[in-house]
C-alpha cells in the first residue's frame, strides 16, 4: 500500500508530467522521477482518462500520452495494452477515428496474447463506434459478435447492455432501423439496472434518431431534450454538445431557420470550447449548406473551408467532399468561376472515391450550370447531357428535369430553338406531375422565351403568363429550390418580359395597367410577405391559435422534413434505397394534399398567423385608395437595360420610358466618388470646399436629366414617392439638381420599396401615444451624438434617455412596443458583402438584421441618425437587404435613415430642428424637407444637408 506522504508526493509529480506535450520531455521526467512507474499508477490514469473524455477532451489525450509513456517503460504487456486503449478511447472523442482504430487493434492483439477475453470484448465494443464513421460496417459487425460472445460466456449483462448501443449505431447508420431500435430497446432496459448515466444518455439520443427515421418530429426533439438535460445534470459536456446539434439539425430540417442558425452558432462555440472536433466541424456544414440557402455565399464560403479542415483531419471523405462542393457553390455565387471549376472537380473526385452514386452526377450538372454562365456552351452541353443520363438511371425525376431545362437553355444561346423547345417542354412534361412550382417556372419561362424567338407574341405572352402564375406559387412554397446555383440569378425576367409585351400592345388603359401591375408584382416581394406577418414570428410555444393555424404550422413544417430527408437519402453516402425514397415522396405528397385541403378552409389570417407567405398583391385600386391628393407615385422599373419610370396617381396612370441603366450607372458612380471624398480630413474638404460643392452638383444635375427631366412637367404634385429599382436605390432623388433648384425645393419628398408597401404601410396601425425612446451610443470618432441626443430630450414629448452602456437591445425590446417614437443616434455597420449581417451599434451589442425580425416595435417613427443605416443590398428580385427591411419587419409605420456616412455637427442640427417641426404639427415629410432646407443654408454640399430619407407614411 502507498503511504499518504507517497501518495501526494505522486499527485504532485503527475500534475507536472500531465503538463508536458511531447514525448522527449515525458521521457526525460520520468527519468528523473521513476516513482511513477508503477502499475498502479497507469491504473489511475487510464480511470481518469475514461473520465476527462467526455469533459476535457485535450485533457483526457494528455493523460493517455502519459499512460503510454509510463507503459512503454514498465515491460508490460497488459499495461501497455490498456495504455493504447485509453489513447483509441481519447482519440475517438477527440475525432481521430483511424488513428483510435489502429490503437483499438494492437490493444486486441496484445490482451489476446494474455488470454484476457473481457479485456478483447471491452476494447472490440469501443472500437464499433469509429469504425462505423469510417464506414468499416463489416468490420464493426464483426468485433460486435466477438464482444457479444464474450461477455454472454460471463454473464456480464451491463457490458452486453452497453455493447447493444453501438451494435444498434451500426444498424442505424445504414438505415436498418427495425433492427437498430431492437438494440436501443434491449440497452435501454440493460441499463436501467445499472447506475450508468453516459450508457443511458446515449441510448436517448439513439432513440431520437429512431424517431428521425420515422419521421416523429416531436418525439425526435423530446428525446434530444431528455438526453440533453440528462447530460447536463451529470456533468458530461461533450454529450450535452452533442444533444445541442442534434436539436439544432432537426430544426434546420423543419426549415425554422432562425432557430437553427442560433443553436448551430451556440453548438459550434461550445464544441470548440471542449475539443468536440467532429460536431464542430458537422456545424460547420450545416451553417454552410444553410447560408448557402439564403444566398449568404461569403459566410458559406468560410465554413465550408472550416468544415473541410475538420473533416479532413477527422478522415472523413464524404462529409469532407460535400463540404469542398459547399465551397464551389460559394465560389460561384460570388462570380469566381474559375475556382469554383477546380473545388467541383476536386469534390467529384471525393465522392466517386467514397463510391456515392448521386454526387458526381450533380456536381457534373452544377459545372455545366458554371460553363453555360461563362459561355462555354460546349462544355456545358457535355456536362449536362452526363448528368441527364446518370439521373435517368437512377429515377431522380426533378434533376431529370432540371438538366433538360439547362440543356434547353443552351440550344437557346446556341440558336437551335427547336431543339430548346423539345428539351423544354420534355422537361415540363416531367415537372408538372411533381408539384415543383420552381421547375414548373422555369419551364414555361423557356417557352416564352422560345416563342418570342419564333416572333409568336401570343403563345409567349401566355407561357409568360403560366410562368408567373408558378412563381406566384413559388412565393408561397414550402419546397426549396433544386440547387443552390440559381440558373437566374435575376427572377424579374418573365416580369420584365410581361410589361414589354403589354407595352407594345395598343396602348389602351388596361395594358398600361396590367403592365403597372406585373412591375409592382416583381419588387421586393419577400418584404412583402414580411408586411403580412410582421414580427415577432409565431412560435411553437405561441398560445391561443386555432386548431386550423396549428395545423397549418405543422403541416408546413413536416413537408420541410420530408423534402430535406428526400434530397439527403438521395446524396446519402451509402447505397440509396429506392424503397425508402418512395416512401418519403409518398409521405409528402399526402401532406401535400392535406395541406391544400387545409388552405381551402383557411381564411388569409388563418394562413399569416400560420407563418405561410401567402402571395401578396395590393390591387391597383387598393394603392390609388391610399395615396393622398396631390400626392404622386414615381415609380421605376428597369426592362434590360431600358428604364421606365410608372407616374401613379389617385386617378392617373402614365408609362414613360426615361433612360437606359448603363448611361445612369455611370453618372452615380460619379457622384458616389464625390461624396466619398468627405471621408479625407478636413483641410482637404475646406480648401477645396467650393470645387467640391460644384462637382457634385454637376453629376445631380446630370442625373436629373436622365431620370427627372423627361417627364417634369408630368409631375403635378407637392409629394412625391419615390420608387426605385435596381441600382436607382442609391440615388437621392430629393438632391437631384435641374440648374437651379433642388427637388427638395420644389416637393416634400419620401420613398418606398415598392408602391404596395407604400400603400400598406399607410394602413398600418401604430402607437398614437406613449413615450419616446432615445438611445445615444458616442465614440471619438462621434463625440456630438451625446449633445444630440440630450438636445432631443428637450423637444421630443416624454422622452426617456439611455446613453452609452445603458442603451442595450433589452431596453429596446422592453420598452420598444410601447413607445411612440424611437430615436437611435449611433454607428450603423453596413456589409456590402453581406447585408443580412448589417448591424446597428447598441450600448451592450450590435443589432443586426436577424435581431430585428424577432422585435416588436409599432412604432410612428423610428430614427436612426447614424452612418449608412438606409443603405441596401439590391438583391435579385429587387429585394431590399439591409436594417430598413428588419424595422418595417418590426412594425415601423415610417424610418428616418441615412443613405451615407453622416456628418457629426450637422446631424445633430438637422434632428433637433426635424423633431420641433414635428412637434409643431408638421407631417413628417414637411419637416424633413424644412430641416433639410436650414440645414442646406450652413452647409451647402449635400453630402451634409441631404443624407436622410423618409421611407413609409409620409
Amino acid at each position: 500500500m502507498t503511504a499518504p506522504r507517497d501518495q501526494a508526493t505522486q499527485e504532485q509529480l503527475l500534475e507536472k508530467l500531465l503538463v508536458l506535450d511531447d514525448e522527449p520531455s515525458r521521457a526525460a521526467f520520468l527519468s528523473q522521477h521513476p516513482v511513477l512507474l508503477q502499475s498502479e499508477v497507469l491504473t489511475v490514469l487510464t480511470a481518469r482518462v475514461r473520465e476527462h473524455v467526455r469533459v476535457d477532451v485535450q485533457q483526457a489525450l494528455r493523460m493517455a500520452d502519459a499512460t503510454l509513456s509510463i507503459a512503454a517503460r514498465l515491460d508490460d504487456k497488459q499495461a501497455l495494452a490498456l495504455a493504447k486503449r485509453a489513447k483509441a478511447n481519447a482519440l475517438y472523442a477527440k475525432g481521430e477515428y483511424a488513428s483510435a482504430v489502429d490503437l483499438h487493434e494492437q490493444a486486441v492483439a496484445l490482451f489476446d496474447v494474455m488470454g484476457e477475453a473481457s479485456e478483447v470484448a471491452r476494447t472490440l465494443s469501443g472500437s464499433i463506434q469509429p469504425l462505423l464513421l469510417l464506414g468499416e460496417y463489416s468490420r464493426a459487425f464483426a468485433a460486435g459478435e466477438r464482444a457479444r460472445k464474450i461477455f454472454a460466456d460471463e454473464g456480464n449483462t451491463w457490458r452486453l447492455a452497453r455493447l447493444e448501443i453501438n451494435i444498434g449505431n451500426i444498424y442505424s447508420r445504414q438505415d436498418r432501423f427495425v433492427e437498430a431500435i431492437a438494440c436501443y430497446e434491449r440497452a435501454y432496459q440493460g441499463l436501467l439496472q445499472h447506475d450508468d448515466a453516459e450508457g443511458t444518455a446515449a441510448v436517448l439520443s439513439n432513440m431520437a434518431t429512431y424517431y428521425i427515421s420515422l419521421n416523429d418530429f416531436p418525439k425526435a426533439l423530446e428525446a434530444h431534450k431528455q438526453a440533453r438535460r440528462f447530460c447536463e445534470e451529470h456533468g458530461m459536456p461533450l454529450l450535452v454538445s452533442q444533444a445541442d446539434y442534434n436539436i439544432a439539425y432537426l430544426y434546420y430540417l423543419r426549415g425554422e431557420y432562425s432557430k437553427a442558425i442560433q443553436m448551430l452558432r451556440a453548438a459550434s462555440v461550445n464544441s470548440k470550447k471542449i475539443g468536440d472536433a467532429y460536431h464542430q466541424s458537422l456545424c460547420n456544414l450545416d451553417l454552410a449548406e444553410l447560408y448557402l440557402e439564403l444566398n449568404l455565399s461569403s459566410e458559406a464560403s468560410e465554413l465550408a473551408q472550416q468544415g473541410y479542415e475538420g473533416f479532413t483531419q477527422l478522415g472523413m471523405g464524404y462529409e469532407s467532399a460535400k463540404c469542398l462542393a459547399f465551397s464551389a457553390i460559394a465560389a460561384s455565387q460570388q462570380g469566381h468561376a474559375f475556382e469554383g471549376l477546380k473545388l467541383f472537380s476536386q469534390a467529384r473526385e471525393m465522392f466517386v472515391k467514397e463510391k456515392n452514386q448521386v454526387w458526381p452526377s450533380l456536381i457534373d450538372l452544377y459545372r455545366a450550370l458554371v460553363f453555360f454562365e461563362e459561355g462555354r456552351f460546349f462544355e456545358a452541353r457535355r456536362h449536362c447531357a452526363e448528368a441527364l443520363d446518370s439521373f435517368r438511371s437512377l429515377n431522380l425525376t426533378s434533376k431529370s428535369a432540371l438538366a433538360q431545362l439547362l440543356l434547353a437553355r443552351i440550344a437557346v444561346k446556341t440558336e437551335d430553338p427547336e431543339q430548346a423547345f423539345l428539351h423544354a417542354s420534355g422537361a415540363l412534361e416531367k415537372v408538372s406531375a411533381l408539384e415543383s412550382p420552381f421547375l414548373i417556372y422555369q419551364a414555361h419561362l423557356l417557352l416564352g422565351n422560345i416563342q418570342t424567338i419564333r416572333r409568336d407574341r401570343e403563345k409567349a405572352y401566355s407561357a409568360y403568363r403560366s410562368a408567373r402564375e408558378a412563381l406566384e406559387t413559388l412565393r408561397s412554397s414550402l419546397r426549396g429550390e433544386e440547387l443552390k446555383i440559381s440558373f437566374i440569378k435575376n427572377r424579374l425576367e418573365v416580369y420584365e418580359n410581361l410589361v414589354e409585351l403589354c407595352l407594345t400592345r395598343e396602348a389602351d388603359a388596361a395594358a398600361v395597367e396590367e403592365a403597372f401591375t406585373y412591375v409592382e408584382q416583381a419588387k421586393s416581394r419577400s418584404l412583402m410577405d414580411l408586411f403580412a406577418r410582421p414580427a415577432p414570428a409565431v412560435t411553437e410555444n405561441d398560445t391561443g391559435q386555432s386548431e386550423l393555424v396549428r395545423s397549418i404550422k405543422d403541416l408546413r413544417e413536416e413537408l420541410n422534413w420530408y423534402y430535406n430527408r428526400i434530397e439527403r437519402e438521395q446524396l446519402q453516402p451509402e447505397q440509396q434505397s429506392a424503397e425508402r425514397i418512395a416512401h418519403l415522396q409518398q409521405e409528402a405528397r399526402d401532406r401535400e394534399k392535406k395541406l391544400v385541403r387545409v388552405l381551402q378552409d383557411a381564411t388569409d389570417t388563418d394562413a399569416t398567423e400560420a407563418g405561410l407567405q401567402m402571395p401578396s398583391h395590393v390591387p391597383i385600386s387598393t394603392i390609388r385608395a391610399a395615396i393622398a391628393p396631390h400626392t404622386l407615385v414615381v415609380e421605376y422599373f428597369r426592362v434590360r437595360d431600358r428604364i421606365l419610370v410608372c407616374l401613379l396617381g389617385r386617378e392617373t396612370l402614365e408609362i414613360h420610358p426615361v433612360t437606359l441603366e448603363s448611361r445612369v450607372a455611370g453618372l452615380l458612380r460619379l457622384l458616389q466618388f464625390q461624396l466619398s471624398k468627405f471621408r479625407l480630413n478636413p483641410q482637404y474638404l475646406e480648401a477645396f470646399h467650393d470645387s467640391l460643392v460644384q462637382a457634385t452638383q454637376a453629376h445631380l444635375k446630370e442625373l436629373y436629366d436622365e431620370l427627372i427631366a423627361p417627364v417634369a412637367s408630368r409631375l403635378e404634385a407637392n409629394h412625391l414617392i419615390f420608387v426605385p429599382h435596381g441600382s436607382l436605390h442609391y440615388v437621392p432623388f430629393h438632391a437631384l439638381f435641374d440648374g437651379s433648384q433642388h427637388l427638395i425645393d420644389r416637393y416634400t419628398v419620401s420613398y418606398s420599396p415598392s408602391a404596395s408597401i407604400y400603400a400598406l404601410c399607410q394602413s398600418r396601425t401604430a402607437n398614437t401615444s406613449g413615450t419616446s425612446l432615445v438611445f445615444g451610443i458616442p465614440d471619438a470618432q462621434a463625440p456630438a451624438i451625446l449633445d444630440e441626443v440630450q438636445a432631443l430630450t428637450g423637444v421630443l414629448d416624454r422622452a426617456e434617455l439611455f446613453v452609452g452602456r445603458d442603451a442595450t437591445e433589452q431596453v429596446l425590446r422592453t420598452k420598444g412596443p410601447s413607445s411612440r417614437n424611437i430615436h437611435i443616434a449611433t454607428h450603423g455597420r453596413f456589409r456590402q458583402d453581406n447585408p443580412m449581417f448589417s448591424a446597428i451599434r447598441l450600448g451592450d451589442s450590435f443589432l443586426s438584421l436577424f435581431d430585428l425580425y424577432q422585435l416588436r416595435l409599432p412604432v410612428e417613427l423610428i430614427t436612426l441618425s447614424g452612418c449608412s443605416t438606409g443603405l441596401n443590398v439590391v438583391a435579385a428580385g429587387d429585394e431590399l437587404i439591409g436594417l430598413a427591411r428588419g424595422l418595417l419587419h418590426a412594425g415601423a409605420q415610417s424610418l428616418v435613415l441615412s443613405l451615407w456616412d453622416v456628418h457629426d455637427k450637422s446631424t445633430a442640427q438637422f434632428m433637433t430642428t426635424f423633431y420641433e417641426l414635428l412637434g409643431q404639427g408638421k407631417s413628417k415629410a414637411e419637416a424633413l424637407r424644412t430641416s433639410m432646407l436650414q440645414l442646406r443654408s450652413r452647409y451647402p454640399h449635400c453630402y451634409q444637408w441631404a443624407p436622410f430619407i423618409l421611407v413609409g407614411k409620409p
